[in-house]
């Protein structure tokens, strides 16, 4: 693990939604809308995150350096939340009804969360974090953002930069609280299920609401074939994870969103080792 830590430094990107199309990516509805998707389930499950975390700021008060990460990662996850959620507002001036799927999604979330513990909460969002650590890496790199609209490019890159910077905090916080590698492999298959459930459900609600079925499932049938978003993240993400020795930063792709940031313009975070 030599990778050099950044502290998560919270930016504020000036972002515009109001000429962006309904199938803004590429004039793909499903590609559209398998992003519009896990849109739809960041503000909900990013203030999830912070909860979690902020949980057991007693149990890691003797370490300054993390509180300060924990301190950063809140300010960006807040940060996220709000921008996707001004994103809601060009869905529905699209014709695009996505409130009775985002008030049962939030219902559901919040009866789950009450029930688990606070240990597994935070398993859970170490679980979830790799996952998004994963996608930001290929949003960076893999050029598909080349066929999106511009300003939704710019909130997805932006976002996918601040996700590597702070890909470990959770995993830092759960290390020091409970390191127990069945309590991390419990956490990554209950978030495993409800992501692939709450995608899939979001994605399914936005493609009801679209007329030329026909065209849908053209599209479907090419974009699982050339772009295998499941292979991508979820085996990728799950290879990684069951290593007992993992760590998020043993993949430093750090760079990658220190060069984003310094092109765009944004303060670069301070690093430490």
């Amino acid at each position: 693990m030599d990778a050099a830590r950044p502290t998560p430094l919270p930016r504020a990107p000036q972002l515009a939604f109001d000429d962006v199309p309904r199938h803004w990516f590429g004039g793909s509805r499903v590609a559209t809308h398998l992003v519009n998707s896990v849109n739809l389930l960041f503000p909900i499950g990013e203030r999830f995150f912070v909860r979690s975390v902020r949980a057991f700021l007693d149990r890691i008060a003797d370490d300054p350096q993390l509180l300060a990460e924990v301190r950063g990662f809140a300010g960006q996850e807040g940060r996220h939340a709000q921008a996707h959620e001004r994103f809601f507002a060009a869905l529905e001036a699209q014709g695009y009804r996505i409130r009775p799927f985002l008030e049962t999604y939030e219902r559901i979330f919040r009866w789950l969360e009450a029930r688990v513990s606070p240990e597994m909460r935070l398993s859970v969002t170490v679980a979830l974090e790799h996952y998004t650590a994963i996608m930001a890496e290929n949003a960076l790199t893999d050029g598909l953002l080349d066929h999106a609209h511009p300003a939704v490019a710019q909130l997805l890159r932006w976002h996918a930069t601040e996700e590597i910077e702070h890909k470990a905090v959770a995993f830092d916080v759960l290390r020091a609280v409970n390191p127990s590698y069945s309590l991390r492999l419990r956490g990554m298959a209950l978030a495993t299920a409800g992501l692939v459930a709450f995608w899939t459900a979001g994605a399914l609600m936005l493609l009801a609401q679209e007329r030329d079925w026909r065209a849908v499932a053209g599209e479907a049938r090419t974009l699982r074939r050339e772009h295998p978003i499941g292979k991508r993240v979820f085996a990728r993400g799950l290879r990684e994870y069951v290593r007992r020795s993992f760590h998020p930063w043993d993949h430093d792709n750090g760079a990658l969103a220190r060069d984003w940031l310094a092109a765009n313009g944004f303060p670069a975070a301070e690093s430490h080792a």
